[in-house]
């Protein structure tokens, strides 16, 4: 997370405030894997790794590119409180593949800058046979967007 905060992460739509020019501001490539029940994913990963990622038919190492058209949005409710949040615009979806071995993890990485983890999510541990599996994102508010950041 303290990547976010020091502006590492371009995401959303491009803006004239860019790292890359100022002139042809690009967001960053986010993409989303999957991990093993057994992987240790959690908060203290840094970055992108192949250990503990699931394999299987119709599964590319890395997952599937994030679509990242919304950007980040802040509010302020006074002048010490405010939340900071953002979702990407549609769900993550696998489709076609057999995973066979229970799986639960979703790391959100950025593979433009170094592959630098973003945000892990885990849910119900899971199995798929020839199927499509749908990770739906929740609504981009302040109380239920996938990366919130408060202040209080």
């Amino acid at each position: 997370m303290s990547e976010l905060m020091l502006g590492q992460h371009q995401l959303g739509t491009s803006t004239i405030v860019s790292r890359g020019s100022l002139t042809a501001p690009t967001t960053d490539t986010v993409k989303a894997a999957l991990y093993l029940a057994s992987a240790t994913i959690n908060a203290s990963t840094t970055a992108y790794s192949a250990t503990g990622e699931v394999s299987g038919t119709g599964y590319t190492a890395g997952g599937v590119t994030v679509t990242n058209a919304t950007a980040p949005t802040s509010t302020n409710s006074s002048a010490t409180a405010g939340v900071a949040y953002w979702t990407p615009s549609a769900s993550l979806t696998y489709t076609t593949v057999t995973l066979s071995t229970a799986f639960d993890t979703v790391l959100l990485y950025n593979s433009t800058q170094s592959n630098k983890a973003i945000s892990v999510h885990t849910f119900g541990s899971q199995t798929i046979t020839a199927g499509t599996f749908l990770l739906t994102m929740p609504a981009n508010t302040t109380a239920a967007a996938l990366i919130r950041l408060a202040t209080t």
